[in-house]
């Protein structure tokens, strides 16, 4: 049996009709640059959301830098985010001039430890940026009281987190601005990049259809300094097409993780957790176990692909050692990293799938104790 750690295919095959019924349309229209499919994709994932606006742009990596950038964020100011996220959630930072200033994680969600932040204001911190990772929010009630307390704005990055929720609210919702992905493996992918930022802010807003496109306010009039990041109309029609289903899928990645959690709960595997506040959407199923490497390797020689996200915490980056962190400073990230495994986890998975690869974990742990 071949179970590959994601599958797009099968996805594309459900909804070939339905898609290529859009691309035709994009095609036949003849407006492939902030049409008609960008308008309604921001106003529908808006809606989707909660929230009062939405702006599409070229990617999740883009959605952060240009958030940051209508904040006001500028050379010299600091960010508080996380070391165990993806690298492009330290590029925002840096593409606006700011230094990332990190915060270790809690053991349970691997989301930003809210007791260790305030330490970590100083005069030039100006945000906070939290990772709602694998698909579960940050404690956001903390963030935001300790936002308003020291005037900072809030980011979220949410770009593993469509639908999920803090306290029955969507994440992206609750800080300034809230930053998604559409990379092709999210929980909604287009088929390319793309990205969003959704915020109840009006100048807000404002501020980003301007820098998304030149600082244009109307075409050839550029009112400030601007970029070009835009999300285009083929990824849009794609989107709309794919964001009627996301409830759907988003339920069929819960009942796939309760079937995990339910066939692996007497292994020696650490499991995902869900607060109680929290709605997980599961974007990724992470188990940990200090055997990984092993592990990894065992259910690759038998067909079943895994991932690590992610292997190298930030401040153990190459590109990021001018951060001036050292080995020790974030002890939960620094472990996970060595412990940490996605297992397949897509709504086209089947029951006898997520059967099979916990039988082979099962099997593992029997083996060499």
């Amino acid at each position: 049996m071949k179970i590959p750690v994601f599958d797009l295919k099968r996805q594309y095959k459900y909804l070939k009709s339905e898609l290529d019924h859009a691309f035709t349309n994009v095609f036949e229209s003849g407006n492939f640059v902030l049409g008609e499919n960008v308008r309604l994709f921001e106003e529908e994932f808006a809606n989707y959301l909660g929230a009062g606006f939405a702006v599409g742009v070229g990617s999740g990596t883009e959605a952060l830098h240009l958030s940051l950038i209508a904040c006001g964020i500028e050379h010299g100011d600091e960010v508080i985010t996380v070391p165990n996220t993806a690298v492009p959630t330290i590029s925002a930072i840096s593409f606006a001039g700011a230094k990332p200033v990190l915060v270790d994680v809690t053991p349970d969600t691997y989301t930003i430890d809210t007791k260790k932040i305030e330490k970590k204001i100083t005069n030039k911190t100006k945000a906070i940026m939290p990772v709602h990772f694998y698909g579960h929010s940050a404690e956001m009630e903390q963030i935001m009281k300790l936002a308003e307390a020291h005037n900072l704005r809030v980011v979220e990055d949410a770009c593993q987190a469509h639908g999920a929720q803090y306290n029955g609210k969507n994440v992206g919702t609750l800080g300034d601005m809230g930053c998604f992905s559409f990379y092709p493996t999210k929980n909604l992918g287009a088929y390319g990049d793309g990205g969003i930022v959704v915020t109840n802010d009006e100048e807000l807003y404002n501020k980003l259809i301007m820098l998304r496109n030149y600082g244009e306010v109307k075409k050839f009039t550029s009112k400030i300094e601007g970029f070009n990041s835009r999300l285009d109309e083929i990824q849009a029609a794609v989107l709309r097409v794919k964001l009627k289903h996301l409830d759907t899928w988003t339920n069929r990645r819960r009942e796939i993780a309760t079937q995990y959690q339910q066939l692996l709960f007497n292994s020696n595997v650490q499991l995902p957790c869900e607060r109680q506040w929290a709605k997980h959407v599961y974007h990724l199923f992470v188990i940990r176990t200090n055997r990984r490497d092993d592990l990894k390797e065992y259910l690759q020689e038998r067909g079943v692909g895994t991932h690590i996200h992610y292997p190298i915490p930030i401040h153990f980056q190459e590109a990021y050692e001018k951060l001036g962190y050292k080995t020790g400073d974030f002890p939960i990230s620094e472990r996970n990293a060595g412990e940490i495994l996605s297992l397949p986890i897509y709504p086209e998975l089947t029951a006898e799938e997520v059967e099979a690869v916990a039988g082979l974990i099962t099997e593992f742990q029997n083996t060499d104790l």
